[in-house]
């Protein structure tokens, strides 16, 4: 069974126009600046109103309190997320397989890099929270993508290319995590990027289709 967004999580409407939209960006903006400076326990919606620029009236419309804001931020990180790794799915579909894996691992790393001081507040921000539902969404909308992006590989056919994606992925997702969750330093991350690539090459080496 598919799991669901707690009701207690859901926000109370979603943006129907573009100044709705804006208002919510700029809510979840002020959201991530509180994490990153101080931290989950110090977040209130209050002070989360007041460095967006709204009414506290504003920002109960959409979050009765702060759990649900914050799933709600994690919602979108993810959503944008999944966005990048079906636009790479997408573009590589048709090319060698080790090139789709190499073009993943590098998506995937460089999501988790590009603002890691926000990567590791969002990550804090959930720890105790139900967002099994977030992962399940994000988890199938990019395997998905990258079953699709390894069946169209140009120069080797799959017996069964879900086994096989669901080996690439849980390796590559999991290296990348725990490489940025270590705070390697760049000549690390740089050497494990290229001892992933290698070990990627070589299982799908012995994948014979």
């Amino acid at each position: 069974m598919t799991a669901s967004t707690p009701s207690s999580l859901k926000p109370r409407k979603r943006p129907q126009q573009a100044r709705a939209s804006a208002t919510l960006d700029a809510i979840f903006e002020a959201t991530i600046q509180l994490l990153v400076k101080d931290g989950y326990p110090l977040l209130t919606t209050t002070r989360v109103a007041e460095r967006a620029g709204v009414s506290v009236g504003t920002m109960y419309q959409y979050f009765p309190h702060k759990q649900a804001l914050i799933y709600a931020v994690n919602e979108r990180y993810l959503e944008i997320l999944a966005e990048k790794i079906e636009y790479t799915c997408r573009a590589a579909r048709g090319l060698p397989a080790a090139a789709m894996a190499e073009a993943l691992i590098d998506t995937y790393w460089a999501a988790k890099t590009e603002q890691p001081d926000v990567t590791r507040a969002l990550y804090r921000s959930v720890v105790e929270m139900d967002n099994e539902a977030l992962i399940a969404e994000f988890a199938a909308r990019t395997e998905a993508a990258t079953t699709a992006m390894f069946a169209s590989a140009s120069n080797r056919s799959f017996s069964d290319v879900e086994s096989v994606n669901r080996a690439l992925v849980t390796v590559i997702f999991g290296t990348v995590r725990n490489s940025f969750e270590r705070s390697h330093s760049e000549q690390a991350v740089n050497d494990l990027r290229r001892q992933l690539i290698a070990m990627c090459r070589a299982y799908l080496e012995s994948c014979v289709g």
